[in-house]
Order: C-alpha cells, then sequence, then structure tokens
C-alpha cells in the first residue's frame, strides 16, 4: 500500500464536453449513484475501470455509502459496499490514513489531495480480502481521499477487474490528471446532499465527540444508531456484533460522557453552545 498527495498544480486531463456535463449533471441528481456511475464512465474512457464506490466518512463514525456504479448493475455493489461499511471499513488502508490526522498534517498541505492504492495481496485479514476483493472479482483500488469539512472525508474508490492485473503507472498519471475534477464535483454532490442525508443525528454525534474525544470509534458507532432511534438488536445487526456488546459499548460510552440514560445523552445533545 502507499499513498500520495496530488497538488493542485497537478496536470488536468481532457474529457470530453458530453462527459464533462454529465458529471456536473450528477452532483445535483436525484439518484445519489449517478455520481458514482459518471465518474466511471469518465475514468473508462481512458483505462479499464469495473467499479466506484464513494463512502463518506463522518466525525469518527462508521462510514456511510454515498454513491455506487458498477458495470454489472442491480444492487451487487452496494450490498459489497454497506458490507464493508458494517464489518471491514476499520481493516482498511484509507481509516488509516483518514485518522493519522497529526501524521497527514505534517506530510500533506492543507487541502491537498491523497491517492491511496490498495492491492488485494496486501490485505491481511481473510474475510476482508474475500468479501471486498475476491467476490467482487477486484485485484487493485486506488481511492482519491478529500477533506470538504471539518470532521469529515470523502473517499472516491475505483477499482480494477481481476482480468485486467494491476494499475500501471501510466494509468496512475491518467486518474491524478482528474483527480481535482472528480474531488470538486464530489465536495459540490456533498454540499448539496450531505446534510440532508446526515440528519439530526450526525450533528448531535458531533457534538458529543466536541465533548469527549475519548469515545472509540465502536461506541460512536453505538452511540450514533442510538441517536438514530434505532434498538440495540438493530446496532448490533448494523456493527456486525452481538445485543450484549451494543449494551456494553453504551455503557462505557455513557461512563466517558458522564451520563447514565438515553434521556441524558439527547439532553446534552440539545444543548445550546454557549456564546
Amino acid at each position: 500500500m502507499r499513498s500520495w498527495p496530488i497538488p493542485s498544480a497537478s496536470r488536468s486531463g481532457q474529457i470530453s464536453t458530453s462527459r464533462a456535463t454529465d458529471l456536473v449533471m450528477s452532483i445535483a441528481h436525484a439518484d445519489p449513484d449517478r455520481l458514482a456511475a459518471s465518474i466511471l464512465k469518465t475514468v473508462g474512457d481512458a483505462l479499464p475501470v469495473s467499479q466506484c464506490t464513494i463512502f463518506a466518512y463522518e466525525f469518527d463514525a462508521r462510514p456511510r455509502t454515498v454513491s455506487v456504479a458498477d458495470h454489472r448493475g442491480g444492487r451487487f455493489l452496494r450490498d459489497v459496499a454497506d458490507h464493508y461499511a458494517t464489518h471491514f471499513y476499520a481493516l482498511d488502508g484509507n481509516r488509516a490514513i483518514i485518522g493519522a490526522r497529526a501524521a497527514r498534517q505534517s506530510r500533506h498541505a492543507p487541502g491537498a489531495l491523497v491517492l491511496h492504492r490498495q492491492q488485494s495481496s496486501e490485505i491481511e485479514n481473510d474475510a476482508y480480502r474475500a468479501a471486498c476483493y475476491a467476490q467482487p472479482n477486484v485485484s487493485d483500488r486506488l481511492s482519491l481521499l478529500l477533506q470538504p469539512m471539518a470532521n469529515v472525508w470523502l473517499s472516491i474508490n475505483l477499482y480494477r477487474d481481476s482480468a485486467y492485473g494491476m494499475f500501471q503507472s501510466a494509468e496512475l498519471e491518467q486518474v491524478e490528471s482528474v483527480a481535482h475534477l472528480f474531488a470538486h464535483a464530489a465536495r459540490g454532490h456533498y454540499a448539496l446532499n450531505g446534510q440532508h442525508q446526515q440528519g439530526s443525528a450526525a450533528a448531535m454525534l458531533a457534538r458529543v465527540r466536541r465533548i469527549c474525544p475519548a469515545l472509540t470509534r465502536r461506541e460512536l458507532d453505538v452511540l450514533r444508531g442510538t441517536l438514530e432511534g434505532a434498538s440495540a438488536a438493530e446496532i448490533a445487526e448494523q456493527m456486525g456484533v452481538k445485543p450484549t456488546s451494543v449494551v456494553t459499548y453504551q455503557k462505557r460510552a455513557y461512563a466517558r460522557i458522564g451520563i447514565s440514560s438515553q434521556r441524558q445523552l439527547f439532553a446534552l445533545c440539545l444543548q445550546r453552545d454557549p456564546a
């Protein structure tokens, strides 16, 4: 695995007027998957890429699937994406880059895009590799990482079908040449749809995280489910753990925050910040 920044002075690639128009229209399209489909078509003009997913990593909680596109159509890729977001995101090299705030600030200029490459053979966890690479027949992945706002990251992921081997150096340069264009489209899409899709639960979760930065990822996942009104059984299914584990994470989170009930959690979230 390796990652590198793409500076703003990076060479710009040329795309057709029809592709540019489709990309712009996809930003505000009613179908959220239109953005990933447009990116997939644009990249596909220059090199073989079989799938595209876009995830939002919000406030250190588990990622949300924003947009997906697959040449096969149907729900296959969205199911794979949702399975990743539930069970394997913590093992992803993308998550390690996003989480390393101090290292990121020292290595990359503020606002710079980061391109991360992760091949199937580099994934040590057998279940993760089987579910997200072997089953969808992926050999290589390129991820464009960008930050549209504080505590939120987006990843635009391009997947290579195993039949075409690994991305080559010239192909990496082609992706870099359109990276800023894709990043602008993703930022615009998130600005129009992100807050609406997050709802009030994510905003309340952000407040809790500001109050108690020591909360773990699992604790944040449980709190988000609680704020969304989900039961322990429903949260357990989303996280891939037992309901008893959800209760344990919830108790630990409450103890860190200094509360003892769900009622106190909501009361804390609804308090106004001091002027």
